[in-house]
């Protein structure tokens, strides 16, 4: 357990007893050490066994979590117009995204023991039922791609699969309003293609029409290195974490 706790204080800094002291973070600033909503116990994660390599995380943020990531994202300017609904970057990414890609990080590390094993942490032992493997989850920096897209009430996205110049390992974040995304064939990363139709008679969930709303969404992925394009080792990891208010369906 000693040792367990000294990894955890090199990663993730020590309790937060200390935290806050002499420092004073940006108003602009995704507060990541509170993001996570249940950080502080083991976050659940549902392995969806019809496609491989797909697991999806509810609740992921709190709610003053989720307005303080929209604000940040609001504050970068990037849909100040009508017409501009998406933004991407790579590279050095905003502290904002670094601070959701930590806790996103986290959330993974501990995961929930019903998932893990008998353990509170993902092993490498583990690593099958776990929402990724260790390669992934401690690679540097976890996350160097960022998409945003802001999807006003009926619109949503075509059928595709992301494209083989990104590693495996891929996390979106849907904040704001529920919706459901449809996979045709094949494993979650590699072989789904995987659309969001918001059009009218596209949203049913369990026998209900989802209400739309506006939709923010994040995509983290990690650019390729031009020899790992070609040869690699295929997990097909896919990580959904939801963040939103309700799950209103249309009367």
């Amino acid at each position: 357990m000693e040792d367990q706790k000294q990894i955890l204080e090199e990663v993730f800094g020590e309790s937060s007893d200390k935290e806050g002291e002499g420092e004073q973070q940006s108003g602009d600033s995704f507060d990541e050490e509170q993001s996570v909503n249940q950080s502080e116990k083991n976050p659940i994660w549902e392995r969806i066994e019809e496609i491989s390599g797909l697991w999806l995380y509810r609740d992921f943020l709190s709610l003053e979590r989720q307005s303080s990531l929209l604000s940040a994202i609001e504050k970068e300017g990037w849909f100040t117009e009508a017409s501009h609904n998406q933004a991407m970057r790579f590279g050095d990414l905003p502290a904002w995204a670094i601070e959701l890609s930590e806790s996103i990080r986290k959330a993974v590390w501990f995961c929930d023991i019903s998932e893990c094993g008998d353990s509170s942490t993902c092993d490498q032992d583990k690593e099958e039922v776990c929402p990724l493997p260790s390669d992934l989850l401690w690679r540097e920096p976890l996350f160097d791609q960022l998409i945003v897209n802001v999807y006003q009430p009926g619109e949503g996205i075509c059928g595709h699969v992301d494209l083989m110049r990104f590693e495996d390992g891929i996390a979106i974040v849907s904040l704001e309003s529920a919706c459901v995304m449809h996979f045709t064939r094949g494993e979650a990363r590699y072989l789904w293609k995987h659309e969001i139709n918001r059009k009218p008679g596209f949203q049913i969930w369990e026998g209900q029409e989802i209400c739309q709303k506006k939709r923010t969404s994040i995509t983290l992925r990690k650019l390729c290195h031009a020899k790992k394009a070609k040869v690699r080792e295929r997990k097909e990891k896919f990580l959904l974490l939801l963040s939103y208010v309700d799950h209103q369906s249309c009367e």
